[in-house]
């Protein structure tokens, strides 16, 4: 069997389970490993930390470790990287790799800012021949590949409203003071938009559509003693006159994790990314407004609209899929597209759309108003530029 051998750029603690992964060796601490996937094999790894160095030569000796990436990109011993790296790293890894022939798969977010990750699309385009993927690893869970494939039908008619509550993410000081870079504008680029919610982002647009208007409101170290956002309330609007909302946040012990979508004939509601019910209209709203009398009114309300002669059906399904799984099939139908042309779950193009509208959301709360989505990127280059000065630790971008 042909396999892809990847070279990971960054053994951190996402570069070090996918080390785990690619070899059978483990996987993220407390949870299970899941299986190699069966056309990928670790080719190499490499990292600047003297301390990475020494893990690596004591936990996989029989692969080769390089400090350059590029040299690891030039020794003929991967045919794919993946980039777990500082974010804004990843579009000038990603460019050189495209550049140089080398197949590349970006962890999320796909960069900090739109305007860098625009570029790194733009050399993708040119280089079709190359591989070029996103590690949105929550597009393989089979509940929300359903939920888009219902969305996506029509059969539901249009989206009327959106919200997603997704606060799981506690995090302690302790968290954002493992790393200089981490939760600063200048190593990280931002809070939780740029961290945690990445996935949420791009599921939400994946399924939702792209909003072309934002409003946000952000707080700046809510709780914590750091300067990034970690408590964002986002209002959206969409060409269609539909409305969103968008809720995170990392310092609420006792998280929730639930996406609605109300449509004209019904609603999808989500939650803890495990279940998911389905409630079809027999109706849609507008024959429903048009026809129903004050009794019908009193069962819909009453919560005596469902049943065989009711209003609404219910249908329910799960996902079962463990952590790991998610993204070691990202992996698999990454070397299946380099191998034999199958069809990518993430292309990499697509996480710009993730960080237009984080750019959007910081900009719209830095600003204090509405702005437009895609965003204006220099003008949120410079205001970004401007929160690193401030900072005074790292350089303008």
């Amino acid at each position: 069997m042909k396999k892809i051998r990847f070279g990971l750029i960054g053994i951190g603690a996402q570069g070090g389970a996918y080390a785990g992964f690619l070899t059978g060796k483990g996987g993220f601490p407390g949870m299970p490993a899941p299986e190699c996937p069966p056309h990928c094999e670790l080719g190499a790894l490499c990292d600047i930390d003297p301390e990475k160095e020494k893990m690596c030569r004591e936990n996989y000796p029989e692969y080769p470790f390089y400090t350059d990436w590029k040299e690891m990109v030039a020794s003929g011993n991967v045919d794919a990287v993946i980039t777990t790296v500082p974010h804004y790293l990843h579009p000038e890894i990603a460019i050189y790799c495209l550049e140089h022939g080398m197949n590349v798969l970006v962890e999320k977010p796909a960069g900090v800012f739109a305007k860098s990750v625009r570029e790194m699309n733009e050399c993708a385009a040119k280089h079709p021949e190359t591989a070029f993927g996103i590690m949105f690893n929550q597009r393989t869970n089979k509940l929300y590949q359903k939920i888009k494939e219902i969305v996506a039908s029509g059969e539901m008619g249009e989206i009327r409203r959106s919200n997603w509550i997704i606060n799981s993410w506690w995090r302690p000081d302790s968290y954002y003071a493992q790393s200089e870079w981490r939760a600063t504008w200048g190593g990280e680029g931002g809070g939780v938009l740029v961290n945690q919610a990445p996935h949420q982002l791009d599921l939400w647009q994946w399924i939702c559509g792209i909003p072309s208007k934002v409003y946000a409101k952000c707080l700046y170290g809510c709780h914590r003693d750091i300067v990034v956002e970690n408590d964002v309330t986002i209002v959206t609007e969409y060409p269609n006159g539909a409305t969103g909302t968008f809720i995170t946040c990392t310092h609420d012990p006792i998280g929730t994790d639930r996406l609605e979508i109300d449509l004209d004939g019904g609603k999808i509601v989500v939650d803890s990314s495990q279940t998911a019910t389905v409630y079809r209209l027999k109706k849609d709203e507008k024959e429903m407004n048009e026809t129903m009398s004050m009794m019908d009114v009193a069962k819909l309300t009453m919560g005596n609209a469902s049943g065989a002669d009711g209003m609404y059906t219910v249908e329910t399904f799960e996902n079962t899929d463990g952590w790991g799984v998610q993204h070691t099939t990202v992996m698999e139908n990454f070397a299946l597209h380099i191998l034999e042309g199958t069809d990518l779950l993430a292309p990499g193009s697509d996480g710009i759309n993730g960080v237009n509208l984080a750019n959007a959301t910081q900009l719209s709360s830095w600003l204090g108003k509405e702005v437009d989505n895609p965003v204006d990127e220099e003008l949120y280059l410079s205001e970004l530029n401007k929160k690193i000065a401030e900072e005074g630790k790292f350089p303008a971008r």
